[in-house]
């Protein structure tokens, strides 16, 4: 392996072991990168000096033009003050924090030039989280837009690790101040490929995000994968969304997709969808990258702007619901390129175009990808049949010191938690996200085709389908839905919903709960975040009647109830170690069997009528105490997101071995479950 550039090696110390890395592809003649790489260099420098594109058009938007040598000279400037002025070292990370604009997207080329690895963030995160972010990457420096201040500021004083500052358009401590007397030449710094260029933190629709690192190759590859295979841009093209440059889909979409092809991209657009709209008519875009909501929230709209200069319209980052893909075609006459793809493998991997479109589906793995539908123990299903969509490629999943890379690899393959089947044509059909399945009275349901179904009728702008808890059926499905504007959400609707879905689809699927709702909780990057409507349900619905017990004059407990009092009917677990439900240990990691071992028990839980709340009792047995406690911080995030808020008196002994001789931890329980 070729020797890194890094004089700080935190990032590369914190990757996974190898044996938990997926494998990797390099099929593809194009994939085959020198071992010496950077880049920012290679996209943006080549672009000028072999490509001749120094004069072009590389950024468009509200504040003006900017050609592809003036980017790169704004870039050059950077690097110089990060590197002169702000002592940063190859390996270094840097927080950027600040909304699309033609500054951030110099910053980003800059901290790549100069070695650093890029920590883009999304611009309404508060204190707390760039403190999370922080903490998490050990980042010392930032390059932050003005209008941002108050809350990284506020995230410094818990911080100060994160000691090199500057504010982009701000009085003091001013970028532009710095920038006056750079000169605007900068010998970028020669990183290895395999060097990590950026660590992309999840967008949050799971609950605690991860941070997911990529390599300089990394970048590359997904410039000469999804756009050669499926996009085919023009140096004519101009490309146009509002994604996050932070949120991967739109890094690749506004800013590297464009600028590898000579083509442009128009930037700095505030977040909203007629801003988009006015922006393609004023520019005349022809490449449009959005989440489907938004394509949905457009349709309302397209009709009052000029959008004939389209040639093509990129949908990911969410389910499209064939109701919408059908609908643009209607106003716009353009397919949408429906595609999948994750932080963890960067950008889509999944994905068909043109000729290639075959509606209800997705498409194809793309050139260089090869995708796989494995059942719960890891093995390959035939075609038709639904369970677990597996990827394999020149990109993959490494997170950064985080015990749940065993949940996201296996065997080699990255596990995209997507349900669905492929057909013998290699199409992939979606399903649901597996942890958004519903499992009601024996049948497994997705979310995703109840929403489709009720997206047909004209009342209905918006909405997510979830389960929760029934204790008679284990689980009902329940909608949450967002009215078109004038409609009121009542009972009569509500019935009217449940009608039309038992004529759409078979009558068990119906949503026997439907709750209206002004707005639905999304990330950034408009994500629906089922998790949030899934722990809400849970939160509101009643428990077992427990009470805590301790004598008088007894000190509060921590963290765990001294005791607990409840009725109703007993469940007693056994024994559960870190077993997947085929027997088999996935890893070694503590933290990682731990959490297993909890889901087994949840599992067990939910199986007997209840919720990881009617745990009354646990008792953990361990092998090694040290181990148990210096991962104290990963196991409470593991056992808050498998049992929630729900902490009963626990026990926890140390044993000299298990029985099972792979196994940490052992974990018994006791739940009691309220009388239906």
């Amino acid at each position: 392996m070729t020797s890194s550039a890094h004089v700080d090696r935190f990032v590369v110390d914190h990757l996974p072991p190898p044996d938990q890395w997926p494998e990797l592809l390099f099929d593809l003649p194009q994939l085959r990168y020198p071992e010496r790489l950077n880049c920012a260099g290679e996209i943006l420098d080549k672009a000028i000096d072999e490509r001749g594109w120094g004069n072009r058009v590389a950024l468009r938007g509200p504040a003006g033009t900017l050609s592809y040598r003036e980017l790169r000279a704004q870039a050059n400037r950077i690097a110089r003050v990060l590197v002169e002025d702000m002592g940063l070292q190859p390996g270094n990370r840097v927080l950027l924090h600040a909304p699309n604009s033609a500054e951030m997207a110099a910053c980003w080329f800059a901290i790549l030039k100069a070695g650093g690895i890029v920590v883009a963030t999304m611009p309404l995160l508060r204190a707390k989280e760039l403190g999370d972010i922080v903490d998490k990457a050990r980042i010392s420096h930032a390059l932050c837009a003005a209008a941002l201040r108050d809350e990284l500021e506020s995230a410094q004083r818990n911080h100060p690790e994160l000691a090199q500052v500057r504010y982009i358009g701000a009085a003091e401590g001013n970028l532009e101040t710095w920038l006056q007397n750079k000169a605007d030449d900068f010998v970028n710094v020669a990183t290895a490929a395999t060097d990590p260029a950026l660590i992309a933190f999840t967008s949050g629709t799971t609950g605690r995000p991860k941070g997911c690192v990529h390599f300089h190759r990394d970048v590359m590859t997904i410039t000469d994968c999804f756009p050669r295979a499926v996009l085919h841009p023009e140096p004519d093209d101009i490309f146009a969304g509002i994604s996050p440059l932070a949120f991967t889909y739109g890094l690749g979409g506004l800013l590297l997709f464009p600028l590898r092809y000579g083509a442009s991209a128009i930037i700095g657009l505030q977040s909203s969808i007629d801003d988009l709209l006015q922006a393609i008519e004023t520019h005349r875009a022809t490449i449009t990258f959005a989440v489907p909501t938004g394509y949905r929230m457009a349709l309302s709209r397209c009709a009052d702007y000029d959008l004939s200069s389209l040639r093509k319209c990129v949908s990911a980052g969410e389910p499209l619901p064939p109701s919408t893909r059908h609908d643009w075609k209607q106003a716009t006459g353009i397919d949408l390129i429906d595609g999948i793809g994750s932080t963890e493998m960067l950008h889509i991997f999944i994905a068909a175009g043109g000729s290639e479109i075959r509606p209800g589906t997705i498409g194809k793995a793309l050139p260089g990808y090869r995708a796989a539908i494995l059942d719960a123990a890891g093995r390959p299903l035939p075609p038709g049949a639904v369970g677990r969509l597996a990827i394999k490629g020149p990109t993959g999943c490494r997170y950064l010191d985080d015990p749940r890379q065993g949940d996201y690899v296996h065997n080699g393959w990255n596990l995209t938690g997507d349900a669905g089947l492929l057909d013998t044509d290699g199409y992939f059909h979606y399903r649901s996200r597996t942890d958004d399945m519903i499992v009601s009275a024996g049948n497994n349901i997705g979310g995703p085709e109840i929403e489709e179904a009720l997206l047909h009728h004209p009342a209905v702008a918006e909405c997510a389908v979830i389960g929760v808890a029934d204790a008679k059926r284990g689980q009902i499905i329940k909608a949450f839905v967002v009215t078109r504007a004038g409609i009121a959400g009542d009972e009569r609707l509500a019935a009217e919903l449940q009608a039309h879905v038992k004529h759409e689809l078979a009558p068990y699927k119906y949503p026997r709960a439907i709750e209206f709702r002004d707005a639905l909780p999304r990330t950034e990057s408009g994500k629906l975040q089922r998790f949030k409507l899934r722990h809400e349900a849970s939160s509101l619905t009643p428990a077992a009647p427990h009470a805590v017990v301790q004598p008088e004059g007894w000190q509060r407990p921590r963290g765990f109830s001294n005791g607990m009092s409840a009725r109703g009917h007993y469940v007693s677990i056994a024994g559960q170690v870190g077993w997947d439900s085929q027997h088999r240990f996935r890893s070694s990691h503590f933290t990682t069997q731990a959490r297993q071992a909890l889901e087994n028990v949840a599992e067990i839980v939910r199986a007997a009528g209840g919720r990881p709340e009617h745990i009354a009792r646990l008792t953990w047995y361990i092998t090694d105490k040290r181990e148990y406690l210096a991962q104290a911080k990963e196991l409470g995030a593991a056992y808050r997101e498998v049992m929630g808020t729900n902490y009963p008196p626990m026990t926890v002994v140390q044993v000299a071995a298990l029985i099972e001789d792979d196994a940490k931890v052992e974990i018994e329980a006791t739940a009691i479950l309220p009388d239906a």
